[in-house]
C-alpha cells in the first residue's frame, strides 16, 4: 500500500472495500497565500484600516474642502478669552488647538505626512539593504567582510541621538545640508530615517542569500554560463520576496513612530506641516492637554491605530508566507453516486518559491 507525502495511507479511516479516488488540486502561490491570509481576521482588519487611512490621506484636500477649514487656517472664535482652545463641536469635530486651528483637518493631513515619510523612508532603506545584503551574501570574501563591518558600525551608533544631531544641523540653515541637496522638512526626515534603518534588512537578505546560493537551481544557472548579475536578480532575488515583504510591513510602523519622535522634538517637519508627532508635542507644551484633552487624544489615537494596523498585517503576512505549513492537506468527502467515501488531497507549494526554486 502506497503512502502519501503527508504520511497518510489512502485506506486510512475508510471502511474495508471502499473505493478511494485520489484528487490533486493545484493551487497557485497567490491562491495559497490568500487562503491563509484571509483566515487571520486581525490581519484583514489591519489591512482594511490601512486602506482607509491611505484613502483619507489622499483625499485630505477634499475633506478639508468639505469641512470648509484649512489645516493652517486660524479661527479666533475657537479660543476663549484666556487663550484656551474650545472642544469638539458640530463644526469642529475634533475641537481646535491652542491657536484656533481645526484638529480634525490637521489630523487628516498628519496622516498624509506620516504615511509619506514612512513609505519613502522604508523604500529607501529597503533598496539599500537588499542591494548590499545581496552583494555581500553572493560574493562573500572581502566584499562580505566590508559590508558586514559597515552594518556593525551603523548598528552600534546611537540612532536617536545621531538623527537628532543631523536633523538639527540641517535645519539651522535654510539651504539645508550638502549644498542644498538635503533641505529641511520631509526630505530631511526621509533621508535620516532611511540612512539608519537599512542594516537590519541587509543582514536578513545576506543570510538568505548564503542559503539560496547553494541550491540546485543556482548551480544549474552557473552550469549553463549565466552571469553573476543575472543569477542574483533573476534567480536569487525572486526567492527573497517573502521575507522582504514581511520585514517591510514590520518596519513601517517603527518608521512612523521615528518620524513622530522627531516631530515631537521639533526637528525635521516644520510647524506649518501637520504631523501627528508635532500635534502631540503642541498638546504637551505647558501641559495643555490637561485642559484640552482632544489635542492629544485624536492624533495619538490615529498614531496608535496606524502602527497597530501595520503590525497586524505584518504578523499575518509572516504567518501566510512563512514555512511550517503542510504541503498536502487531506479531507474525506462522500461521493453522491453510490454513497462511497472519497479522499481528496489538495497539493500545495511553499510560499516564497520563485523562479527555479525546487
Amino acid at each position: 500500500m502506497a503512502t502519501l507525502a503527508s504520511g497518510v495511507r489512502p485506506d486510512e479511516y475508510l471502511p474495508p472495500g471502499s473505493a478511494v479516488a485520489l484528487v490533486v488540486e493545484a493551487r497557485t502561490p497567490w491562491q495559497l497565500f490568500w487562503s491563509r491570509f484571509r483566515t487571520d481576521r486581525a490581519a484583514v482588519a489591519g489591512l482594511v484600516t490601512i486602506a482607509i487611512l491611505v484613502m483619507l490621506a489622499v483625499a485630505a484636500p477634499l475633506v478639508s474642502g468639505f469641512v470648509g477649514h484649512g489645516p493652517n487656517q486660524l479661527f479666533g472664535n475657537m479660543t476663549t478669552a484666556l487663550g484656551l482652545p474650545r472642544g469638539p463641536s458640530s463644526q469642529f469635530w475634533f475641537g481646535a488647538d491652542s491657536v484656533g486651528r481645526d484638529v480634525f483637518v490637521r489630523t487628516i493631513y498628519g496622516a498624509r505626512t506620516s504615511l509619506t515619510v514612512a513609505f519613502l523612508a522604508t523604500g529607501a532603506a529597503t533598496l539599500i539593504g537588499v542591494t548590499l545584503g545581496l552583494v555581500a551574501g553572493f560574493f562573500r570574501g572581502w566584499v562580505d567582510t566590508a559590508i558586514s563591518r559597515a552594518i556593525d558600525i551603523v548598528l552600534s551608533l546611537p540612532l536617536l541621538l545621531l538623527a537628532i544631531g543631523i536633523a538639527a544641523a540641517c535645519s539651522v540653515s535654510p539651504n539645508g545640508c550638502l549644498d542644498g541637496l538635503v533641505q529641511p522638512g520631509l526630505r530631511l526626515v526621509v533621508v535620516v530615517i532611511g540612512l539608519f534603518t537599512w542594516p537590519q534588512i541587509a543582514r536578513i537578505v545576506r543570510g538568505q542569500t548564503f542559503s539560496l546560493q547553494e541550491r540546485e537551481f543556482v548551480e544549474a544557472a552557473r552550469s549553463i554560463g549565466e552571469g553573476n548579475a543575472r543569477i542574483m536578480f533573476q534567480e536569487i532575488l525572486p526567492n527573497l520576496v517573502a521575507p522582504i515583504v514581511v520585514y517591510v510591513t514590520l518596519i513601517l510602523p517603527s518608521n512612523i513612530l521615528f518620524e513622530a519622535a522627531l516631530s515631537f522634538l521639533g526637528l525635521g517637519i516644520p510647524q506649518s506641516t501637520p504631523s501627528w508627532g508635532g500635534m502631540i508635542a503642541q498638546a504637551a507644551e505647558g501641559q495643555l492637554f490637561t485642559y484640552a484633552w482632544w489635542m492629544m487624544l485624536f492624533p495619538g489615537l490615529f498614531l496608535l491605530l496606524t502602527t497597530l494596523a501595520f503590525n497586524l498585517v505584518g504578523d499575518g503576512l509572516r504567518d501566510a508566507l512563512g514555512p511550517g505549513r503542510p504541503l498536502v492537506r487531506a479531507r474525506l468527502r462522500r461521493s453522491r453516486r453510490g454513497g462511497r467515501l472519497r479522499r481528496s488531497h489538495v497539493g500545495t507549494a511553499p510560499m516564497g518559491a520563485g523562479k527555479g526554486a525546487p
